[in-house]
């Protein structure tokens, strides 16, 4: 039996937890990849829209790279330009977070933005591309998935559960934790800047062992609207993808972080994702080691190695 108490305390899904239990520098970035990197061919697509935008460099074979809760799309850019040498890369930045406009109030967050990357992707012509999403991003993908089949031809999730809200117990509805959630995205969206920046420093560290990405992260969120941030923490807590998890055909790659040092212990990260993921036929379940919830900043290399696996299979 996982409990969110437990979890609270050691998971690398803190960054979703602590949001909701604290309620809870614009510029601070990953690290930039080696000068000698290939040069990329960048585009911008004519795509217009209020819930998301999307650069494209790289040629060849369509990846999606979506970033998770308040994330920059700058979270992928150092798998992106490795990509680009042989990829055309869809990096995606979802609206409110880390500086994108935001226009919708505290309307609806998920559906609508799963919506237009539906619609990015047969206005663009993408062909069954692959989609590679982190926490949130890679829900979005998973609904995309579901909500339009053909659209997605593989999806690798990054740390990411096919309902987030479970983590507050293995009985947990989206009817359930629904009033919990009204009210914590009402409590995220009057928090004053000051508070709201120092709980997004515990979460940041709760997130990763590295201290720029801990910067960059804090940067990102005190950069983000608040009101669509709340906004779609609300949309997470109360999106269920699991009934659609046995329908599902395409291949499946869900990677989750273990951490014994200030994440999750790796026997609970093996049991809890084995059970959420339980439904999806085929469904390719890797742990990653001595990482927290942003694998991509603790262990690149190795996620390199599954993502270059995953678009080679």
């Amino acid at each position: 039996m996982l409990h969110l108490r437990y979890f609270v305390g050691r998971s690398t899904l803190r960054a979703f937890c602590l949001a909701s239990a604290s309620l809870a520098i614009a510029g601070g970035l990953l690290p930039a990849p080696p000068a000698d990197a290939a040069p990329v061919v960048q585009a911008s697509p004519a795509f217009a829209s209020d819930r998301l935008s999307v650069e494209v460099i790289g040629s060849g074979p369509d990846v999606i790279l979506i970033p998770g809760l308040l994330s920059s799309r700058e979270v992928w850019r150092p798998l992106a330009i490795r990509l680009a040498a042989t990829h055309r890369v869809h990096l995606v930045q979802l609206a409110a977070f880390a500086g994108e406009p935001w226009s919708h109030g505290d309307g609806p967050f998920v559906a609508p933005a799963v919506e237009e990357l539906g619609r990015y992707v047969a206005e663009a012509g993408l062909d069954r591309p692959a989609v590679i999403g982190h926490s949130m991003g890679a829900l979005v993908g998973l609904k995309l998935a579901q909500d339009r089949p053909g659209s997605v031809g593989r999806l690798l999730s990054v740390d990411s559960l096919p309902f987030f809200s479970v983590l507050y117990g293995p009985t947990t509805t989206a009817d359930s934790v629904r009033p919990g959630a009204e009210r914590a995205a009402a409590a995220m969206a009057a928090m004053d800047d000051a508070s709201f920046a120092a709980g997004q420093a515990q979460i940041a560290t709760a997130s990763t062992r590295s201290p720029e990405v801990q910067a960059a992260i804090v940067a990102w969120s005190v950069a983000s609207d608040r009101r669509g941030a709340a906004a779609a923490f609300r949309d997470v807590m109360l999106t269920d993808a699991r009934p659609g998890l046995p329908a599902m055909t395409i291949p499946v790659t869900a990677v989750y972080a273990a951490d014994p040092n200030g994440g999750t212990p790796p026997a609970m990260a093996d049991a809890l994702w084995a059970q959420e993921y339980a439904a999806l036929p085929g469904a390719r379940l890797i742990r990653i080691d001595d990482s927290r919830h942003f694998i991509m900043a603790d262990q690149p290399e190795r996620l390199a190695e599954i993502v270059d696996q995953f678009l080679a299979d």
